[in-house]
């Protein structure tokens, strides 16, 4: 019976500007030796793995070498799968045919082409680009695959220097490595670049008072379902773009989202005055295929959806920049001080975790205007 060793997960990395295979494992032995007598690979102290030239012979010697001895995860070596059929396509042509300026490098056709093979979101596939070209562009008199670890540790410390957000300092980094792993084939390089440590911060939440009066300073039936929907259900802005008269159910006073965030159906509730209001909406407006539609029939778009609600905002004199996310923070705050349970909140918001739900829990005033400060009692 031959021996188990365990696993080698074989990674890619560049030595020199040369693609190798790299192998990473416990240490063991009775693998290295089998190594060693291969002749090929060599130990490598940067990376700290035995590694060989990337090609067909030594990739196969690996899996010859080890057949039934120990479990070789390759992975990273093959073509990524196309996510769900059902996700929406992307085109990105809009990027591809866009004016050039001379002084300036814009992502390679591969970015683009890759983002739309694996179906991204339309919006991740922008912040995808524009990080990535920010980033090309701080290093003009360099070939990408020239640029170190160490690089890309200077541009991120220069970015937090400038006190750019811990998520888009995040946004960077995933940026960069789509381009070196997904299309350079070259997983795992980046060892050594440090991630900032994620911001908590509180959700900006408006009163019931607030809510109402932005609703209500409106100018238009559309405008005015537009942003009840946005409270009224907790929707995101894009699944309010999404919506379709039929993901409307009248009977069942639910909502149906279609490929949410995270590609998740799921339902949510909605308001019998919402729905009276969205009959006058549609009887006035006729919608053809989404509920809320441009002027051309297309989909509505996300800069209206912002325009509209903050507009309402400055209207309602409002004393803070009122934005579509706030009014869903606002929806699932106030079903919490209604006394709604946490795991229905968080199944209506569409929630992976309930610890970003309980969030909610830190800006609700259901229990704290019941607490008196210790100040107040002092004689």
């Amino acid at each position: 019976m031959k021996q188990n060793l365990g696993n080698i997960t074989l990674k890619h990395l560049l030595i020199n500007e040369q693609k190798c295979i790299g192998l990473q494992f416990y240490p063991n032995s009775t693998i290295e030796n089998i190594l060693k007598s291969q002749g090929v690979y060599q130990w490598n102290n940067q990376y700290s793995m035995y590694v060989a030239p990337n090609n067909k012979d030594n990739f196969a010697l690996v899996f010859n070498s080890f057949k039934g001895i120990a479990w070789i995860n390759g992975a990273h070596f093959f073509q990524g799968k196309v996510k769900k059929k059902y996700n929406d396509e992307i085109n990105l042509d809009n990027y591809r045919n866009r004016k050039k300026h001379p002084n300036k490098r814009y992502v390679p056709h591969e970015y683009l082409q890759k983002l739309e093979f694996k179906r991204y979101s339309i919006n991740t596939a922008r912040t995808y680009i524009s990080c990535f070209e920010k980033f090309m562009n701080a290093f003009k008199d360099q070939e990408l695959i020239e640029i170190t670890e160490e690089d890309i540790q200077q541009y991120l410390n220069h970015l937090a220097n400038q006190k750019v957000s811990s998520s888009q300092l995040n946004q960077t980094i995933n940026s960069i490595k789509f381009y070196y792993e997904l299309i350079l084939q070259m997983p795992n390089r980046f060892y050594a670049i440090e991630r900032p440590f994620k911001e908590r911060k509180l959700p900006k939440v408006l009163s019931k008072e607030e809510v109402f009066a932005i609703i209500d300073a409106t100018n238009n039936i559309k405008h005015k379902c537009i942003l009840s929907l946005l409270y009224s259900s907790g929707l995101r802005r894009q699944e309010l773009l999404n919506l379709k008269i039929t993901d409307i159910d009248s009977k069942r006073m639910m909502i149906t989202i279609y490929q949410g965030k995270g590609k998740k159906d799921r339902v949510t509730i909605l308001s019998e005055k919402v729905l009276t209001d969205l009959r006058i909406y549609v009887k006035e407006w006729s919608p053809l295929n989404y509920l809320f539609e441009g002027k051309r029939g297309e989909k509505y778009s996300t800069a209206s959806v912002a325009s509209v609600t903050r507009k309402a905002g400055q209207k309602a004199k409002i004393n803070q920049k009122v934005t579509p996310h706030m009014l869903r923070h606002s929806f699932a705050t106030h079903l919490l001080e209604n006394g709604t349970d946490l795991r229905y909140i968080q199944k209506i918001m569409g929630h992976n975790s309930s610890k970003t739900t309980e969030i909610y829990t830190h800006v609700s005033m259901k229990h704290m205007q019941d607490i008196k400060s210790p100040f107040d009692s002092l004689t």
